[in-house]
C-alpha cells in the first residue's frame, strides 16, 4: 500500500461518527480506489491509532481481530447491534457518508 492510500483510509475512518460504521468495501468505494482487502490490510497494519472498530464486514459480523475490545467500544458508543450481540446491525449503524 502506498503511504498516500494508507493516509486516505485512516483519514476517512477518523471521520466516522461514534455509534456508526462503514464496511471495508464502503471505505474503498468512497475513496474510489482499492477494495475491501486493501482497506483491511491498511486497518490491520496501521489502524490502531484510529477508531478501527468502526470498520466492519459488509454483513456487520466481527472479525477475529475485533474481539472483545470492539464490543466494549460498541457498547460505549451505543452502536446498534443485532439481537444476539454477535454483529453490528449494519442497516441501523451504517454511516451515510456525505462529502
Amino acid at each position: 500500500m502506498s503511504p498516500d492510500y494508507t493516509d486516505r483510509v485512516l483519514d476517512l475512518v477518523e471521520r466516522i461518527p461514534p455509534g456508526q460504521v462503514l464496511s471495508y468495501g464502503a471505505v474503498a468505494e468512497i475513496l474510489g480506489e482499492g477494495g475491501p482487502r486493501q482497506v483491511g490490510r491498511v486497518m490491520a497494519m496501521d489502524g490502531g491509532a484510529v477508531a478501527w472498530w468502526r470498520v466492519v464486514r459488509a454483513d456487520g459480523s466481527l472479525t477475529a481481530a475485533h474481539g472483545m475490545g470492539a464490543q466494549e467500544h460498541y457498547a460505549d458508543e451505543g452502536t446498534p447491534m443485532r439481537a444476539n450481540g454477535s454483529a453490528v446491525d449494519i442497516r441501523r449503524a451504517l454511516w451515510q457518508f456525505d462529502d
